[in-house]
């Protein structure tokens, strides 16, 4: 499977990486705590990072102007953020026009698991199997009269290739828990086990819960089965970007 950007400017302040698994918050989280789970694990590295090669600030005076936002930083800071479309949302320009294997979009969202105070990222799914324009990147300031700051090597992108119309094959449904007996047995087998954790890990008694979790999804076994070998998955290895023809 390829993915494929062409570098369409040299003119540029960003560079592409696939994304890491941490994030500073998770960091920070007593005992790095966040780090347990596993879901959010996996999806802080489902895709790859578009990353700032430089500082940029900015401030929104509060209008609607494509005018009225300041962006602090180099002239090639200047030259790459912008505002386009007014009503406080910041453009940040992709040097790349990027190429998708047939009959697959690429999502352009914000970093996963990354917050930011005073801006929220806008995301958009473009056809980049054929579609011959690059696609910019937008942010919505949410606090106007304040400076923001993005900080170089910090995310304002994660690209994700997603197969056309493959959301619309799903049939989704709603069934009774009762209706499958298989289902039903390891809902209430975890459950009773959920609760047995909860109250041990209160009273401190069994030594089994020291580590404050349980491991069960991250190993990939339910209550009565073993540690899954096949499909399952403790982290996510994207390859980077190479350049080529040079």
């Amino acid at each position: 499977m390829k993915l494929r950007a062409f570098v369409v400017t040299q003119d540029s302040i960003v560079t592409l990486s696939p994304a890491p698994s941490k994030r500073q918050w998770m960091e920070d989280s007593a005992e790095r705590f966040a780090y347990r789970c596993l879901p959010l694990l996996i999806a802080n590295q489902a895709g790859w990072f578009v990353e700032l090669t430089e500082d940029v600030e900015l401030l929104w005076n509060g209008r609607n102007g494509m005018d009225d936002i300041q962006v602090f930083g180099s002239d090639l800071v200047k030259s790459n953020v912008a505002s386009h479309f007014g009503g406080g949302i910041l453009t940040f320009k992709l040097p790349y026009l990027f190429r998708t294997e047939p009959g697959y979009n690429l999502l352009a969202r914000g970093p996963a698991n990354v917050y930011k105070d005073g801006v929220h990222p806008l995301e958009g799914l473009v056809e980049a199997d054929w579609s011959t324009a690059p696609f910019t990147m937008n942010w919505k300031i949410t606090r106007a009269q304040t400076r923001i700051r993005f900080e170089k090597g910090e995310p304002i992108c994660m690209l994700v290739p997603m197969r056309r119309r493959e959301l619309e094959s799903f049939n989704p449904d709603v069934y009774a828990l009762n209706d499958d007996p298989e289902v039903s047995k390891e809902y209430r087998l975890w459950r009773e086990s959920r609760s047995k954790f909860i109250s041990d890990l209160a009273a401190r008694e069994d030594e089994t819960v020291k580590v404050g979790w349980q491991r069960d999804y991250f190993l990939g076994r339910g209550p009565s089965t073993e540690a899954d070998s096949g499909e399952h998955q403790t982290k996510l290895t994207l390859k980077p970007f190479v350049r080529k023809g040079e």
